[in-house]
């Protein structure tokens, strides 16, 4: 997902000073969109999920993936590369996720269910970049994308320097799980509507993150 998501699972629901307290998860979710500008808030498992701003280094890694989405036509008149996206879940009333890429049909807006988040009808693939909390991207969303019928999820495992790819629908999930290390070129499948190739260590090295500067060393 984004850079050091902070997980609040079922979190009490705090009385708003400018009006009446929140009733359901859903309001809940927009009044934290409107305290904490620029977080990400999503509803997983009936679970609410807080995710600050991503780092410099998450970012660039989803500029730098979008290139060769685009540059395979996957982002014209048939299907567009988007970023921050709402999913509509089916898996639970309120739930809904955020990836943070996702390929998707051109007519998606036409999908649109709630709180700005679209039915999963219209998305191809979805990918994650993963931060300190990568369990949320490597167990929980596997099953919510796969319980929405997302054909190809992707996941840039930074924690350890690898890459997931995961296909081929089952209940609840998905029934192939490749892992793809440094110096491989992995060839996403064609159901995406074009050849994709993803060379695994220009990723990698795009998402991975600095030293800190603060820290003496």
């Amino acid at each position: 997902m984004s850079a050091a998501p902070i997980e609040h699972a079922q979190a009490p629901l705090r009385p708003d000073p400018y009006g009446e307290p929140p009733r359901t998860l859903l309001d809940q979710a927009e009044r934290l969109m409107q305290q904490l500008p620029g977080y990400r808030v999503e509803i997983l498992s009936g679970a609410l999920i807080v995710t600050p701003p991503p780092d410099a280094a998450h970012a660039r890694a989803l500029t730098d993936l979008m290139l060769p989405f685009a540059a395979a036509g996957l982002h014209g008149a048939e299907a567009k590369v988007l970023q921050g996206v709402g999913l509509w879940l089916p898996d639970g009333p309120e739930n809904y996720a955020v990836p943070d890429l996702s390929v998707v049909d051109a007519d998606i807006e036409e999908h649109l269910v709630e709180n700005n988040c679209y039915d999963p009808a219209p998305f191809r693939l979805v990918l994650e970049v993963t931060s300190s909390n990568y369990t949320i991207d490597l167990r929980t969303k596997v099953r919510a994308y796969g319980t929405a019928k997302i054909p190809v999820y992707v996941i840039v495992d930074r924690q350890h320097d690898r890459l997931h790819v995961l296909t081929d629908l089952v209940k609840d999930g998905y029934d192939t799980h490749r892992v793809h290390g440094r110096g491989e070129h992995v060839t996403l499948p064609e159901s995406i509507g074009a050849e994709v190739t993803l060379d695994v260590s220009a990723i990698l090295t795009a998402a991975q993150q600095a030293p800190d500067p603060r820290i003496r060393r």
